[in-house]
């Protein structure tokens, strides 16, 4: 599917919409100088083409009983990701899975209530294969939007 460009009044639509995807739509036709249904339909063009994939509502982990956040590098052989990709969608406490390159093939981010429940996962994790695990401290830029540049 062929995006079309995007102008400078979707970029700050898209720039309102990742600081506070519920926004009321008045409220984004009003910052843009447009009406609500010309800012309805720029967003539902958007989401059409795969511009905005959903709407999220940001939690707090350790309000929900989340303590401890790790990442884990996993080597696994090629063969076994078939196998393995099933396995990890089902793992409530992965965030995100992410293949990559260099010494391990896939690098997930985990949340966990106490480290005994981390070390039970990791347990299970390497009957796929070997496992580096980093548990953060702290973090000091937390997921955000993507920076869009104005087009000119």
């Amino acid at each position: 599917m062929k995006k079309d460009t995007l102008d400078h009044i979707d970029i700050e639509i898209l720039n309102i919409l990742q600081e506070n995807a519920s926004t009321p739509i008045k409220e984004i036709a009003a910052h843009v100088f447009l009406s609500s249904p010309a800012v309805s339909a720029r967003i539902e063009r958007m989401e059409r083409q795969g511009y905005i994939l959903g709407y999220h509502a940001q939690v707090n982990p350790v309000a929900l009983g989340y303590h401890i956040k790790a990442f884990i590098s996993l080597e696994i052989e090629p063969v076994r990701k078939k196998e393995f990709y099933p396995y990890i969608k089902a793992c409530r406490n992965v965030i995100e899975c992410n293949c990559v390159t260099g010494d391990y093939s896939m690098l997930l981010e985990v949340l966990f209530s106490d480290t005994v429940a981390l070390d039970q996962f990791i347990g299970e994790l390497q009957s796929y294969g070997r496992t580096r695990t980093l548990i953060v401290f702290s973090t000091s830029v937390e997921h955000r939007g993507i920076q869009l540049p104005n087009p000119d």
